[in-house]
């Protein structure tokens, strides 16, 4: 009778929950509160070629967003432009790159994932095609824009293939692998795009993605495992309007507030539109029954947790990456040729790092490398903060290795351990969420560096003022008697030394709340991640 009443409630169960572990008959999909079931996956047989396929797009996608910054003096002498209205080839990008993530996860689902990427890859290939002909700035923004459509989408729809594709028990080293195009890229980036613009000429940046995502498309088509789609799954297009009205306000105040001033009422009132827009996102989400993204994921502190140390990640990385070469080209007068060289050595480091950091993942979980990586990039960044006029080759590339050293061990364990606790429901917006944060976060972080700077500086330079009051000493007298030629180099001197100072403090701020990371990342798990942990396998 027993038995009988048993069998009685697994039928009964069947069609809202898995069946208890250890049945062998196949369970219905998996029905839960914070998304719908994902379609089977097929079983993938391998996953070598597709990860490389992935890698390529992801790396491809990233690197134009640090190798164009190179360009832009040349693109402005080229077109004709003033500096504040070429600086929209950056800004249109990154605005169009935040809106269009939301929608990712939608996307890959509607049209199915390998279809999307391919498509991707041909659209991003075609605008970069598009940008390398362009004769005037109007239309290199327009065919930026249209580029940054696929560049904002291929971040979500890699991470996805990747999570459904990889094996549990293989995850980190598959994200370490996955990780070069993430990390590595923005470190290449200003050596590349500084060789193409001193030996050819600024067009070549866009050309060299054409032939990269030719052949990055027909691997894609032959080697990526194909996903069924949901055809008839619903657009939550008012929740994507919310989220893209608040991402597009943030995001363009973050870039304009050093034009325009912090407290300036255009700054403000976008702050608050992104404020009020985000609300009202979240209580859409929360009430509708298809969101464009699944606000409840963040009931799961491990995922919220990674959040945050990838967001203390992200502002170490991209302040050093901003502002070492604006130092050594402003202050030290150096080519970027000679720039991206320096940086070189600490992209090296994360490209034979990176992948041990996987594997070390998968054997001993994402704590202990997420500690030691966030003491490393706290460490490096406070190494740099005391950078000066006269600072050393080695002293920066010293301070840029031990930085990259850490971010190769922690950024792609503390990403894994996040996202590998979410149900394969909500993985793509998990993923969309990881990206966004990586987005926003360095916009903010450089905001924030940009108004410490600023104000640093000006303090710096009134403070130097009162010592080269006229008369206060016979070399200085003697100085201002010769006039604009005695005075020039005196005030560029005094200038590198405030700029070195204001880079200094704002260095120190970004790397002690890196070293604050590391507390948290104590609450990360710990131990083999097949071995007890009860997360979902999205595969």
């Amino acid at each position: 009778m027993t038995k009988s009443l048993d069998d009685e409630l697994v039928r009964a169960d069947a069609g809202a929950d898995e069946r208890r572990a250890g049945d062998s008959r196949p369970a219905p999909p998996r029905k839960t509160p914070v998304g719908d079931p994902l379609p089977p996956a097929p079983a993938a047989t391998g996953w070598g070629l597709p990860l490389a396929v992935l890698i390529t797009g992801m790396f491809m996608s990233v690197l134009d967003l640090s190798i164009v910054n190179v360009a832009i003096p040349s693109i402005r002498r080229d077109l004709g432009a003033s500096i504040e209205s070429v600086q929209w080839i950056s800004t249109a990008y990154s605005l169009t790159e935040g809106v269009m993530v939301p929608a990712s996860a939608w996307l890959g689902a509607r049209f199915g994932l390998k279809r999307l990427y391919v498509a991707l890859i041909v659209l991003f290939t075609i605008a970069s095609l598009l940008c390398a002909v362009s004769t005037g700035l109007g239309g290199l923004i327009g065919f930026r824009i249209l580029q940054a459509i696929p560049g904002g989408v291929l971040p979500v729809t890699c991470m996805t293939i990747l999570f459904r594709i990889v094996p549990k028990e293989k995850l980190g080293a598959a994200m370490g692998m996955y990780g070069l195009g993430i990390v590595v890229a923005p470190g290449i980036g200003p050596t590349l795009g500084g060789y193409l613009v001193e030996h050819t000429n600024w067009r070549m940046i866009f050309l060299i993605n054409v032939p990269v995502g030719i052949l990055g498309a027909i691997a894609a088509a032959l080697w990526l495992t194909k996903f069924p789609a949901e055809k008839s799954k619903p657009f939550d297009f008012i929740g994507f309007l919310c989220i893209a009205a608040s991402l597009f306000s943030l995001l363009l105040a973050l870039e304009e507030g050093d034009n325009w001033g912090w407290t300036d009422y255009r700054t403000v009132m976008l702050f608050i539109a992104a404020a009020v827009f985000m609300a009202l996102f979240i209580v859409v989400e929360l009430h509708v029954e298809h969101p464009v993204l699944d606000v409840r994921i963040f009931k799961y502190w491990p995922f919220v947790n990674s959040l945050m140390l990838i967001s203390a990640m992200s502002i170490g990385l991209f302040a050093v990456l901003f502002y070492v070469p604006s130092f050594l080209q402003d202050a030290q007068g150096w080519t970027p040729l000679n720039t991206g060289i320096t940086l070189l050595p600490q992209a090296l480091a994360m490209m034979l790092l990176m992948p041990f950091a996987g594997v070390l993942y998968d054997k001993i979980g994402a704590r202990i490398p997420a500690v030691v990586g966030l003491a490393l990039v706290g460490t490096g960044i406070l190494l740099l903060s005391r950078i000066n006029v006269d600072i050393t080759r080695g002293e920066l590339i010293l301070g840029m290795v031990v930085m990259a050293t850490g971010m190769a061990l922690g950024m792609m364990p503390i990403m894994t351990g996040g996202l590998s606790v979410l149900p394969p429901e909500v993985a793509d917006s998990g993923s969309a969420f990881n990206t966004l944060v990586q987005r926003v976060s360095a916009a903010l972080g450089l905001a924030m560096m940009t108004a410490l700077v600023q104000d640093n500086s000006a303090q710096y330079m009134a403070d130097r003022s009162t010592l080269l009051e006229a008369g206060s000493s016979p070399q200085l007298t003697e100085v201002q008697q010769q006039g604009l030629t005695g005075v020039l180099p005196l005030y560029e001197e005094v200038a590198g030394q405030v700029q070195a100072s204001a880079y200094g403090s704002g260095f120190f701020i970004a790397g002690s709340l890196t070293l604050v990371g590391v507390f948290l990342a104590l609450f990360l798990r710990s131990g083999k991640p097949s071995d007890g942990a009860d997360r979902p396998v999205a595969h």
